[in-house]
């Protein structure tokens, strides 16, 4: 037995192998043991506490730091044996790169979630929650340049040489593209700032849509009359913006005209008449109602009050039903609508011989 354990293979006695496979199964075996007990009690803990946080970083040790753990015992048993210079090398690198790779989507996916949390814990956070694919489209980027750049380090690389020509690179892409950058930097302006949320309607000078998607470059929105509507979103920022699901109440301005043969009690009573009808409907704030001037053919008022929703629809419903009452009161006062007339007074001269 004993002079089968000095046989050398490859620079190494067989001892030597069994001790580095008792050193990866016993380390697997301990690392299944505290995934199966100690991260278990560790996840029932922070499920208890308040902030969301631990949960995500206890959630992103058994997904990514567990994997990398195993890698990290194979990597230490292995070193146990003697080994050529240039596999030793071989695998160091190979850890330093799966180090990375995992590392990389630890931490990508702990600022998602966390992101995600302050997202949802926002007013209407879950329509924000759509536009989260360009913010982690951008991080991702970062996170996987800042990786192979700790790579390349690792692996011998002149890294400086590199960030050097990066940099060089970088000043001319950007001059290239100014405007996909400006897009790009109002895209956060977009997010952070919530000129609009996805589902809003705007109108962005004579255009009017409601938002349907918002991406890196541009946003989109559905018209009124069905067509797609696309802005960049440099030009958004840059413009007047009308959000009409942020307005909480809408104010309503309407005018008439009666006749001129209209007699002075009625035209006291109209304002009287229009405000009863007005105050008597729901979700509706009566303000005022003036006869306001003499028109050219009409003797003109001023009718002004308040919606109490932001739907147009609404609205709409509760102006037709103003108007048909208005009408109908007026029919039973006898008071004539004015349109648009001419009388020609004529008068006759006699002659005189």
């Amino acid at each position: 037995m004993q002079d089968f354990l000095k046989r050398e293979y490859y620079g190494n006695d067989v001892e030597h192998y069994l001790i580095t496979l008792a050193i990866i199964f016993g380390g697997l075996l301990l690392l299944r043991i505290m995934r199966k007990s100690i991260l278990r009690k560790i996840k029932d803990w922070t499920s208890k506490t308040e902030t969301q946080l631990d949960d995500y970083l206890v959630r992103g040790i058994e997904k990514f730091g567990l994997p990398i753990l195993n890698y990290v015992v194979i990597y230490f048993a292995i070193r146990y044996l003697v080994l050529p210079e240039h596999v030793e090398k071989l695998i160091r690198n190979a850890i330093v790169v799966i180090f990375t790779f995992y590392g990389v989507r630890m931490i990508s996916s702990f600022a998602r979630l966390s992101l995600e949390a302050f997202i949802k814990s926002r007013h209407e956070g879950e329509e924000k929650l759509k536009q989260l694919g360009g913010i982690m489209l951008v991080i991702n980027i970062i996170l996987w340049g800042i990786g192979l750049l700790f790579i390349f380090t690792n692996l011998g690389y002149d890294v400086t040489a590199i960030v050097a020509g990066l940099g060089i690179g970088g000043i001319a892409i950007a001059l290239a593209a100014q405007n996909i950058l400006g897009d790009l930097f109002n895209y956060f302006v977009i997010f952070f700032d919530r000129p609009f949320e996805i589902g809003d309607f705007v109108a962005v000078d004579d255009k009017k849509g409601t938002v349907e998607y918002i991406g890196i470059k541009t946003t989109r929105l559905k018209s009124i009359t069905g067509e797609q509507l696309v802005f960049s979103n440099s030009d958004l920022t840059n413009s007047r913006i009308h959000n009409f699901k942020r307005m909480e109440r809408r104010r309503i301005i309407f005018s008439l005209g009666v006749v001129y043969q209209t007699p002075p009690q009625l035209l006291e009573k109209i304002p009287t008449i229009i405000k009863d009808i007005i105050a008597a409907q729901p979700k509706v704030t009566f303000d005022r109602a003036h006869f306001s001037k003499f028109g050219a053919s009409s003797l003109d008022y001023e009718i002004v009050y308040f919606v109490e929703t932001s739907e147009y629809n609404q609205y709409m419903d509760l102006q037709q039903k103003i108007n048909m009452q208005i009408f109908h009161a007026f029919a039973a006062e006898k008071i004539e609508f004015a349109y648009p007339t001419q009388t020609l007074f004529l008068t006759k001269e006699s002659n005189e011989d």
